[in-house]
C-alpha cells in the first residue's frame, strides 16, 4: 500500500520526508521518492526497493528544498522501477498518487494524440500531464487541479 507525506519547512526537508516515509514502511512498497522545490524549479530523487536505497541516493545527490513531497509506491500500473517511482514531475508540477485511475488508458490516448510524451508506465503520470497542460494554458494551480480531478 502506498504512503504520501508532505512538508512545508524552513530548513531542507528531504531527510524529514524520508523519516516520515519510514513510519509507513509497515504498509509495504516497492519504490520510493521525494521531490522538493529548489528555488523556482523542482528536483526529485527516486529509488526502487527499500528506503535505504533512496537514502543512499540522497546522500550522493542531496536536495536543499524546504518544501517537498514524498511517496512510497506499491505498483498497480508499471513495473517497480526507478522510472515508475513517484513523484512524477515536469518543470512546474510534481505529483504523487495512491489508488487506481480507472480511465487512465482513455486519458493517456487523448494526451498522446495531442503530442504528450509519457516517461512511465503508470496511471499517475496522467494527472501530471493534465495539470501541467492546464497551467500552461493560464489556469491557476488550484483551478488546474480541480479541472483535472473532474476528468479522473
Amino acid at each position: 500500500m502506498c504512503g504520501i507525506v508532505g512538508i512545508l519547512g524552513r530548513e531542507p526537508v528531504a531527510e524529514q520526508l524520508v523519516d516520515s516515509l519510514k513510519r509507513l514502511e509497515y504498509r509495504g512498497y516497492d519504490s520510493a521518492g521525494v521531490a522538493t522545490l529548489e528555488g523556482k524549479h523542482l528536483a526529485r530523487r527516486r529509488a526502487e526497493g527499500k528506503l535505504k536505497n533512496l537514502e543512499k541516493r540522497l546522500e550522493a545527490e542531496p536536495l536543499k528544498g524546504t518544501t517537498g513531497i514524498g511517496h512510497t509506491r506499491w505498483a498497480t500500473h508499471g513495473k517497480p522501477t526507478v522510472n515508475n517511482a513517484h513523484p512524477h514531475a515536469t518543470d512546474r508540477v510534481a505529483v504523487v498518487h495512491n489508488g487506481i485511475i480507472e480511465n487512465f488508458r482513455e486519458l493517456r490516448e487523448e494526451l498522446e494524440r495531442k503530442g504528450t510524451v509519457f516517461h512511465t508506465e503508470t496511471d499517475t503520470e496522467i494527472v501530471l500531464h493534465l495539470v501541467d497542460d492546464l497551467l500552461a494554458r493560464g489556469n491557476k494551480p488550484v483551478e488546474a487541479v480541480k479541472l483535472t480531478l473532474g476528468r479522473l
